[in-house]
């Protein structure tokens, strides 16, 4: 394989791609940011060869990884996982990873706090919740703890709570203990806790009540 550069020719299709032959005869590709220190006349061993080779393998990796946080935030772990479902090996991996790093475009702890927020405006969840999620996207324990204490989880479950007691506003009004169960049996599934479920069920029923002249929260019947 070993041969004199001939030729340095841009793909018709890639455009950020160029193609090198050697002695006459196209030989591989390679992205042009590589193909820039090549010149016609120059001389590539076997082991030049296979160095560019593996640049270019590496810039291949590196672009499918940036294509994949190009939807949203990633964790490390998310793009390590999606660059391991491509066959790649560990170390070319690392390489990425580390490439990734120095540029900005992977950071657990930016990742963390984007999840967080994005959970907190558009659904919010209990701390419990909340942890489980960003330790599936490899989110070290650690640091999604961290970010999870910071938050008002009563003023989020009532968030997350109040479109429910919206719809169940009638069985306020006639079973305050059906009202109850069924809106603790929801933010029971979005991961809130006992302590938290309590403290907000009893703010949404004072806002679903204010306003009802001599109507005060009834505490007989309590589901807890």
């Amino acid at each position: 394989m070993a041969g004199k550069v001939t030729a340095l020719t841009y793909q018709k299709q890639r455009v950020d791609r160029v193609n090198v032959d050697l002695d006459g005869k196209f030989a591989f590709g390679l992205p042009d940011v590589v193909a820039a220190g090549l010149k016609p006349g120059q001389y590539l061993t076997d082991a030049d060869i296979a160095r560019l080779r593996g640049l270019d393998e590496e810039q291949k990796a590196y672009d499918r990884a940036v294509r994949f946080l190009a939807y949203r935030p990633r964790s490390e772990a998310e793009v390590r996982r999606n660059l391991g479902r491509a066959g790649l090996d560990e170390e070319l991996v690392g390489r990425v990873i580390e490439r990734l790093r120095e540029q900005g475009y992977v950071n657990d702890q930016e990742f963390t706090r984007f999840w967080v927020e994005n959970r907190r405006q558009f659904k919010p969840l209990g701390a419990r919740a909340l942890r489980h999620e960003l330790r599936s996207k490899g989110v070290d324990e650690e640091l999604a703890t961290a970010m999870v204490e910071d938050l008002d989880l009563e003023e989020l479950a009532c968030r997350a709570g109040r479109p429910q007691a919206q719809r169940l506003k009638s069985s306020l009004a006639g079973n305050r203990r059906d009202f109850r169960s069924r809106l603790a049996a929801f933010l029971a599934r979005r991961g809130f806790e006992y302590t938290i479920i309590r403290a907000a069920i009893a703010r949404l029923e004072s806002e679903l009540t204010e306003g009802s002249a001599g109507d005060q929260v009834d505490r007989s019947g309590d589901v807890f």
